[in-house]
Order: C-alpha cells, then sequence, then structure tokens
C-alpha cells in the first residue's frame, strides 16, 4: 500500500513538475476576407511536432517548454503565415493572434515578426477595421492610459462621445433616446431604467476586455438607436490564472474633510447600499386617517409611527474610496481539448459630494414683447450633499468544446444614494414669498441579470448558431422622500407653515419594479456567391418589459396657530409636544392622500426577425445588406386623477415596422477603407414618457408630465467614412453623417407661463448633419526617441434643425407671440438635446519597459439645447464643461503587476451649468452646481 501511494505521489509530483517547466502560447486567427474568425487552422511550432488546430471560434492554445520559437499557421487555400521570435516563458501564457488571407494560385509564405497580445488598442483597431459596422472603440490598455477605473471615464475619449452627469453616454451628441446601450451583446436595464442607456459608472474597467460603439446599422443589431450603440465586453475565458486587487481614493478640497457637509442620517446598512427598513413605510397603503374633528386618539398613534426627522445635520465628511477584486482562470476538462473557464468580480465604491451655492431657477419672459430682460419666477440656492454607494458583482462560467460553447454570466448591482438639501427659495409670481426649504431623499437602486448564452458550429464550422437568454430584474425604490418648507417673514422675524403660499411638509414614497425578458437567435451560413466566400444571417428575438409603478404620499397638516413656535426648525415639526392629540387640540398630525395618475402597470413587447447577405461585390468591394422587421406594443393601465380617463391594458401603440440598412466597404488597400451605409432606426417613448403620471421632483421643485399620445420616433440614417491604420495603434479617419427625423420626441416646458412642469412632446421633423475626424498618431516620424510621445485627437461639428409646429397652439405661433423688436425668426431651431460640437483631445507618454505613463486629456461640448421653452418660458442651454485632466501611472516589479496611478480631474475648476436665453436678454441660471478638483490616487495589484 506505501508502494503504491508512493508511486501515486511520485506520479503527482512529476505531472506538476513537467507543467511548472512549460509554457503556453494562445490567441484567435481570423480571416481578413471574411472578417471572421479562422475555424480549425493548422498551428504548428516550426521543426518540432507540437501542434494543434484553432477550434471553432478561431482560438488556439498549445504548450511549450521555455524559448524562442517560429510558429506556423496554415490551412488549405490560405497564405502560409510564420511568426518568429515567438518568446514562451515558464508557466507564462503568450499571446499571439494572426489574420490569414486566401492565396491566389500556389500557396505563399508570410514573414511575420511581430507579435500581438490581447486587449491591447492595436487588438480594438484591427477589429475597427475589419467590422462591417461603422464601429469605433476602447481596449482595457486604454483604460489603463488615461487613469479610467470606470466605463464612464473612458468611454468619453471615443469620438463624437460625450458623457453627462458623469454616467450617462451621448453619441454624436444625440440625446439619452438615441444612444443604445447593451451587455454582451444583449438588452439590461440599467439603474434608472427610464433611461435608454446605462449608467457607466457601475463597471469598474477591470473587468472588460473592450468597449465598442457601433454607429451604423446592420439587420442583426436591434433597430433602436441613432447615435451609437455601445457594447460592454467583460472578460471572458482568460487564457491563465489571473487575479488582481485595487484600491483607491479621491480627494476633493471643495468637498471633503468639510465640517459644514450636510448630511442625512439613515439606516445601519446605508453603507451597503440599501436600507435596513428604517425608511420603510410605517402605514398601510389603504390606512384610513382620522380627521382632529374626529377627536380619535389613533390619529396621534399614526402621526408618531413617522420618523420625526425632516432635516438634515452638519457634520465633517470623508473621502472617496473604492475596492476591487477579480479572479479568472481556465481549464482542460475531460478530452478532446475541452475547457472550462471563469471570471469573478466584486467592486465597492462610496463617494460624497457636497455641492455649496446649488442653484435651481425659473425665468420668464416679460410678457410686454417691447421688453428684452427676463424676470424671476422662482429663485432656489443653498447646499446639497450627498453619499452614494455602488457595489456591483459579477460572476460568470463558460464551457467549451470542440464545436459549442457555453456561457453562463450572473451581474448584481446595488446602489444607495442618500441626499440632504437646505435652500433659500423665493417665490415672485406674484407675492413675493421667502422661503426656506429642507429635503431629504434616499433612493435604493439595483438591478439583478442573467445572461445564458450558447454558440455552436458543425465540423467545417460552415453553419453557426448563437442564442441569448437574458432576464433582469430592476427595483428603484424612492423611501421616505421628506419636503419641509417654512415662509419667512423679514417684518417680525417669524417662521411659519403656510401649505396656501409654501406647501405642507410632505413624505413621499416611490416604489419601480420593472422585469425584462429577453431572448435572441441568430444563425449564419458560410457560402460561395459570386465565386467568392460569403455570409447568409437570419434570426429573431423577443423581449418583453413589464413595469409596476406607485406613489404614496401623506401630507403634515397643523392643527391650530402653532408652526411659529416651530422657529424654522424642521425636526420640531413632529417633535413629541407638537403633534396633535386629543387634549391639547392643536400641532401637527399625518394626512395621506392619493393620486391615482402616479400608480400605473405598464408593459411592452418587440418581436424581431431579421436576414442579411454579407458578400464580396469585387475582390475590394463588399456589401452586407440586410432586412429588420420589429413588431412593438406597448400597453398601459391607469387612470388620472379626476377618475374621468380610466386605461385598462390600453394598447398605447400598436407598430409593426421594416428596418433595411446596407453597408459598403471598399478596401482601398490593407490599411484603408472607405465606408458607405444606410440604415433606418427608431427611438421608441420610455413607459414613464407614455403615461398619464405625474412625477415630482422635491430637489429642483419640478414635475414631469407623462403624455400618453406619444408616438416613435423614425430616423433614415446616412454615414460615409474613410479610415487608414498604421502602426503601433495608429489612425486617420474622417466621416460625414446625415439624419433625417420623423417625429422626434423633445422635452418641452408644460404651459407657456411655468418652466417648472416638463412634458415630452412629438415635434415636426428634424435633420441633423455632422463630421468626424479621428487622429491617433506617435512622433517617431519627428525622431525615433519621440516614439512613446502620442497625440490623440477627435472632433465632431454637428448641425441641427427642427421644423417647428406651425398649428395654431403649435410652437410657431407661441414664438411669433413672443418675438422681440429686432429679432429674427424662420421656424426652425436646435433639435433638443442635440450638442453642435464635441472636442476630446490627449496627449501621453507611454514607456513600457520602465513602467511610466503620464497623460493630459481634454474634452468638451458645445452649448445644448437642454429644455425646450415655450411662449414667455425662454429656451434652456447646457453650457459647454471644459474637462482638462492629468493622469500619472507607474508600474513596478518585474512582470509590471503593481501599479500606482495619480489622476487630477476638472483641472480648470469649470462648473456645470444650464442657462436661460433669451434675444436681446442677459443669460439667467437655470441650474448650476460647482463639482471642484478631485484628486485621486489608487494602487492594483496582478497575479
Amino acid at each position: 500500500m506505501k508502494t503504491q501511494f508512493s508511486v501515486v505521489l511520485f506520479f503527482c509530483l512529476f505531472i506538476s513538475f513537467a507543467q511548472a517547466q512549460t509554457g503556453k502560447i494562445s490567441g484567435s486567427i481570423y480571416d481578413v476576407e471574411a472578417n471572421d474568425v479562422m475555424p480549425f487552422a493548422n498551428v504548428t511550432i516550426k521543426g518540432t511536432n507540437t501542434g494543434t488546430t484553432s477550434d471553432f471560434e478561431g482560438d488556439y492554445s498549445l504548450n511549450a517548454a521555455p524559448g524562442t520559437y517560429t510558429v506556423v499557421f496554415s490551412f488549405v487555400g490560405y497564405e502560409t503565415v510564420e511568426v518568429s521570435e515567438v518568446i514562451v516563458e515558464e508557466g507564462k501564457v503568450t499571446s499571439l493572434n494572426v489574420e490569414m488571407k486566401s492565396s491566389a494560385g500556389a500557396l505563399d509564405e508570410v514573414i511575420i515578426t511581430t507579435t500581438t497580445a490581447r486587449d491591447t488598442e492595436a487588438s480594438v483597431l484591427n477589429m475597427q477595421r475589419n467590422a462591417v459596422n461603422l464601429t469605433d472603440g476602447l481596449s482595457s490598455q486604454t483604460f489603463d492610459k488615461i487613469g479610467a477605473g470606470e466605463v464612464s471615464s473612458a468611454v468619453k475619449t471615443i469620438p463624437g462621445v460625450s458623457v453627462q452627469g458623469g454616467k450617462y453616454v451621448y453619441v454624436r451628441g444625440l440625446g439619452d433616446r438615441y444612444t443604445k446601450s447593451i451587455l454582451n451583446g444583449m438588452d439590461v436595464p440599467g439603474l434608472d431604467p427610464d433611461r435608454n442607456t446605462l449608467q457607466m459608472d457601475i463597471f469598474p474597467t477591470n473587468i472588460l476586455d473592450n468597449v465598442m460603439v457601433i454607429k451604423s446599422l446592420t439587420a442583426d443589431n436591434p433597430a433602436d438607436f441613432t447615435g451609437g450603440m455601445v457594447n460592454i465586453i467583460t472578460k471572458d475565458f482568460p487564457t491563465r490564472e489571473e487575479y488582481s486587487v485595487s484600491l483607491g481614493a479621491t480627494y476633493n478640497p471643495s468637498m471633503h474633510f468639510n465640517s459644514d457637509f450636510l448630511q442625512y442620517d439613515g439606516g445601519g446598512t446605508d453603507f451597503l447600499g440599501f436600507d435596513d427598513g428604517t425608511r420603510d413605510r410605517p402605514v398601510n397603503r389603504n390606512q384610513a386617517f382620522p380627521r382632529p374633528f374626529d377627536n380619535d386618539a389613533a390619529l396621534t398613534r399614526l402621526t408618531e409611527r413617522f420618523n420625526p426627522t425632516l432635516g438634515g445635520t452638519r457634520q465633517q465628511n470623508n473621502m472617496d474610496f473604492s475596492l476591487g477584486f477579480t479572479a479568472g482562470n481556465q481549464y482542460d476538462v475531460g478530452k478532446k481539448n475541452n475547457k472550462l473557464g471563469y471570471i469573478a468580480s466584486l467592486s465597492y465604491k462610496n463617494t460624497t459630494e457636497y455641492f455649496e451655492d446649488f442653484e435651481n431657477n425659473s425665468w420668464l419672459k416679460p410678457r410686454e414683447t417691447s421688453e428684452f430682460e427676463l424676470r424671476p419666477s422662482r429663485l432656489l440656492s443653498g447646499d446639497v450633499g450627498k453619499e452614494n454607494t455602488l457595489i456591483s458583482a459579477l460572476t460568470g462560467l463558460a464551457f467549451k468544446t470542440e464545436q459549442s460553447k457555453y456561457q453562463l454570466n450572473l451581474l448584481h448591482i446595488q446602489n444607495g444614494e442618500s441626499t440632504a438639501g437646505n435652500f433659500e427659495e423665493e417665490i415672485l409670481v406674484s407675492d413675493a414669498i421667502r422661503v426656506f426649504r429642507d429635503n431629504l431623499e434616499y433612493t435604493q437602486r439595483s438591478i439583478t441579470n442573467a445572461l445564458l448564452s450558447g454558440k455552436h458550429t458543425n465540423k467545417d464550422a460552415s453553419w453557426t448558431t448563437e442564442w441569448k437568454l437574458s432576464p433582469s430584474l430592476s427595483r428603484v425604490y424612492d423611501k421616505d422622500v421628506r419636503i419641509t418648507a417654512f415662509e419667512y417673514n423679514p417684518s417680525n422675524n417669524t417662521f411659519s407653515i403656510r401649505p396656501s403660499s409654501s406647501e405642507s411638509p410632505t413624505r413621499i414614497w416611490r416604489n419601480l419594479e420593472e422585469i425584462n425578458l429577453a431572448g435572441k437567435v441568430g444563425l449564419k451560413k458560410e457560402h460561395q456567391l459570386f465565386g467568392r466566400n460569403a455570409s447568409l444571417k437570419f434570426g429573431g428575438g423577443y423581449t418583453y418589459k413589464q413595469r409596476d409603478f406607485t406613489i404614496d404620499q401623506y401630507q403634515i397638516l397643523i392643527q391650530g396657530s402653532i408652526s411659529q413656535r416651530f422657529e424654522g426648525n424642521p425636526n420640531q415639526v413632529l417633535a413629541p409636544g407638537n403633534i396633535w392629540t386629543p387634549e391639547n387640540q392643536a400641532g401637527s398630525y399625518i394626512n395621506g392622500f392619493y393620486e391615482p395618475a402616479n400608480t400605473y402597470d405598464a408593459y411592452n413587447t418587440n418581436a424581431s426577425a431579421y436576414v442579411s447577405e454579407e458578400f464580396n461585390v469585387t475582390e475590394n468591394l463588399k456589401a452586407i445588406l440586410g432586412l429588420r422587421l420589429e413588431k412593438f406594443d406597448l400597453f398601459y393601465t391607469g387612470q388620472n386623477n379626476l377618475g374621468d380617463l380610466i386605461l385598462e391594458d390600453e394598447h398605447l401603440i400598436d407598430k409593426a415596422d421594416l428596418f433595411p440598412s446596407a453597408n459598403f466597404i471598399y478596401s482601398l488597400n490593407n490599411d484603408s477603407n472607405l465606408r458607405l451605409s444606410y440604415g433606418r432606426s427608431t427611438a421608441r417613448p420610455s413607459f414613464k414618457e407614455a403615461s398619464i403620471a405625474q412625477i415630482y421632483d422635491p430637489l429642483t421643485n419640478r414635475t414631469f408630465i407623462g403624455n400618453i399620445d406619444l408616438q416613435p420616433t423614425y430616423v433614415d440614417n446616412i454615414d460615409a467614412r474613410y479610415e487608414l491604420y498604421g502602426d503601433d495603434a495608429q489612425l486617420f479617419a474622417v466621416s460625414a453623417f446625415y439624419k433625417k427625423f420623423t417625429d422626434p420626441i423633445e422635452l418641452s416646458v408644460y404651459s407657456d407661463f411655468s418652466a417648472d412642469n416638463f412634458q415630452p412632446r412629438n415635434v415636426n421633423d428634424a435633420t441633423v448633419v455632422g463630421a468626424e475626424i479621428e487622429i491617433r498618431k506617435n512622433f517617431g516620424f519627428i525622431t525615433e526617441g519621440l516614439r512613446k510621445l502620442s497625440v490623440n485627437l477627435n472632433v465632431s461639428v454637428i448641425d441641427s434643425k427642427v421644423e417647428m409646429d406651425r398649428s395654431p397652439s403649435g410652437e410657431f405661433e407661441s414664438r411669433q407671440r413672443n418675438l422681440r423688436p429686432g429679432e429674427e425668426f424662420d421656424g426652425t431651431r436646435q433639435l433638443q438635446g442635440q450638442s453642435p460640437l464635441l472636442i476630446n483631445a490627449g496627449f501621453d507618454y507611454t514607456d513600457s519597459e520602465s513602467g511610466w505613463q503620464a497623460g493630459v486629456f481634454y474634452n468638451t461640448q458645445g452649448k445644448t439645447l437642454e429644455l425646450v421653452g415655450l411662449g414667455t418660458v425662454p429656451d434652456v442651454y447646457t453650457m459647454p464643461f471644459h474637462s482638462l485632466n492629468f493622469n500619472l501611472n507607474k508600474s513596478f516589479g518585474e512582470e509590471k503587476n503593481s501599479t500606482i496611478s495619480l489622476k487630477i480631474s476638472n483641472i480648470l475648476g469649470d462648473n456645470i451649468e444650464s442657462r436661460f436665453q433669451s434675444f436681446g436678454a442677459e443669460d439667467q441660471i437655470f441650474s448650476l452646481k460647482k463639482p471642484g478638483t478631485p484628486i485621486s490616487l489608487s494602487y492594483s495589484y496582478k497575479f
């Protein structure tokens, strides 16, 4: 027995020793002409018997002893590729990707002396060059270069891309509804399900391979994007064991370690991104409340259930900090080189923001058209403190055989945000009223998503089938929003609660739950057309989304003239001794009030089918022609507050649409392309927009009003592009595009006389014309010593025009009535949400050998129409925000596994500002925030 045990132990040790003495070469093989992977190609190490073949996805791996080799790639009918000087090190993986092309006549041999690593700028540019769509992208290597810890910081360096609010991506200056975000090729609702784009700051860059922005349409992609579709691609099937840890901290001199930080004291689990029940609604939704004249002690007991804290506290806050961990590995299992891989990631981020002198105002044009200067309607200023916790967890399994691949990814994102506001407000509509307002808010958001996918081929990979199933659950809970307003009388220095002028103290609970079920299947057949390789694609999909939305509201009313004794302190309103009782017959008490319009149930379905053909017209001209069908239906259940409009599964939208697309790519040579594309797309209203809900925002004191008459927007898109690729990830590209909008949806003020209520509306046709230029160039052309210094510049110039509605009650007539002397008016204006200018520029220095990297990066966008005015309400424009950032990285260790990064953001100290603008009048502030200049330091270690 001991002998047998010794033999087994010796054998295991021998195997382990042998494995430790080898390394691995792995990568992907790409068919240049077919614009696809190369399955079942031969891979051998020259001069040895070591070899393998690529699998159906073009991936391969083979073990080799440490040394320097020449690797040979071959396939019948293709030029043989030899890659020399491939270095294999003990226990390490050498990444080597190659491209192959068919040979004319006798087989030729191509000698290559360089290798291409995965996830580099060069690999992403190669994907971009060979893509059938007009595409731009970022690699994980670029994330490191610009010091981006999350996608939102990185993606704005892509041509035509801007990021709003540090979270949401706009492509080509178009608003949120015209940009689509997907995760690994599938729809995923974000933390704000009313947006078409995901919240980009939820994805740490250390779990990503790349981010691709698709700007032209093909039939196999969804039709509901116009500016661009952002595909976030997570790491997949690591070739070796990988782990990483990271931690970071950010200090903002204008926000952190501030003893006056305004804080909302909440529950014990706020640091985990969810409420522990402290803010749960304390009464049943159907609870009836007695009135004081009932003389019922139950009113006192019900009132005492509500948390008496109505105002924030001032205390010192801390810095932002973040933690992250990733792990991944691949194993050989069973026979025939089957592989099992996994990836896991967990990240935690806690941030605080403090905006002193925050402003949110309303201004109006004078009714007398001979007057120019705007007049204030409501002026609000004060301090806002925010604490935000974001936790994201991603885990995935992948199993791969010779002809199939299965993947399961699970994603959960948890976010909790508490806000405390203290404001002074002047209401100047009629008699001037001065109000002091306290707001407390807590929003708990979460998204849980599963993605199960499969890919299969036959033995010669002429048929490929790919399918995906993706259920998601989104939750957004606004828990116990608290608004307390005191009217101030300067004549006697008193504070009082007057519902007729400054509203009653209010408590709000809002619940949104949304289920998203998505699935699709696609098939591809490789065949011959006109004697050349071609691909036929066809398939379909189905998406079901359902939302429950409810709002519960309660008012705090005052019996008797006691509010002055609160002395403007919101925490005294529900303090013991100030609550109404049958004995004192005076004090504060709770009254529930229900607005039927703010409770609704809605769902939509979208069934799709598509077919496309990709083929070469000539040796250099490729065509991709396709047609997509989408059947979209939207149903709504709800009623208005008056009860005279009751909808039960009302079929608001019933559309069956065809979306044709055509892409042509002419290869001038191996390094340059000419592209021309056409595609039809759509933009559909969200559940909130296509509703009769009236949703109040206590922070801005504004109300969103739904519109059940909204219809989808349709857009015809034409794109042209010339692109030239060089060595060392260099690129020159120039693009032009034209978009024709039918029934675009815009956010407009609700009435002629108030800027505090908004509503989405269909407007007349619009056009957008634009041009983009991108340059990525190192300075090696000047002298070899400057090769490590490079510049990245991309500029987008865009012109948009909307033809105004000329009906008697339309925008044209409204603006015509309010023209000022000398004001020119042709019935057109800029498209709402469309930026006329985008600039991204950067200089960076990278020395891989020493581990130093430094860069300066600049980003801005032009003045953008944010809110369409009407009547006496002027237009609101988002002002340019000039973002100048500096990043410095230093990698340490023999393998450069340790990295320290320093980043300084918003060096210019620019403010986030929107303004009312009217002809002949001085600009006035609509909203103003001062983000300060954050300084971040982070450390990461890979092993």
